[in-house]
């Protein structure tokens, strides 16, 4: 299992190498997850279960986001949340179909920063999701 400050390696986080992109000064980390709130990877100073409970989450505030959309201008689609904390922010953009990607910061961020490389990684990210062999339930490819 990982320790805060590393990224873990073994089977579980073997996608954690999509996320090297946003470890730069003022990201704590960085987790990659599904939109229904299951974590996929993650990097920086988390711990596996610190990632799986702020997928979950991170896909509950995403859904809230979802819910307000009828109070800007009639838009159907959330394209990033952020919400600012005392000591920093949390930031989810979408990933590809059904994957989100969350990022907690420190507060002296370089918030243009973190969104321009959010939203350069969502879209490797999406093209390398959609990319991936499917496996059926069984070990076979779908």
């Amino acid at each position: 299992m990982a320790t805060p400050g590393t990224t873990a390696t073994d089977s579980d986080n073997k996608l954690s190498w999509m996320l090297e992109d946003l470890t730069f000064p003022g990201v704590r980390f960085a987790v990659l997850l599904s939109e229904d709130g299951l974590r996929i990877a993650h990097v920086g100073a988390i711990s596996l279960d610190d990632a799986e409970r702020f997928a979950a989450a991170a896909s509950g505030l995403r859904s809230l986001g979802k819910a307000l959309t009828e109070f800007c201008g009639g838009a159907n689609t959330v394209r990033q949340n952020m919400t600012e904390y005392d000591e920093g922010m949390i930031f989810i953009t979408a990933a590809g179909e059904g994957a989100l990607i969350g990022v907690s910061t420190m507060a002296d961020v370089d918030v243009s920063m973190v969104a321009h490389r959010m939203n350069e990684l969502a879209v490797r990210v999406g093209r390398e999701l959609g990319s991936l062999p499917r496996h059926r339930p069984g070990g076979d490819r779908a």
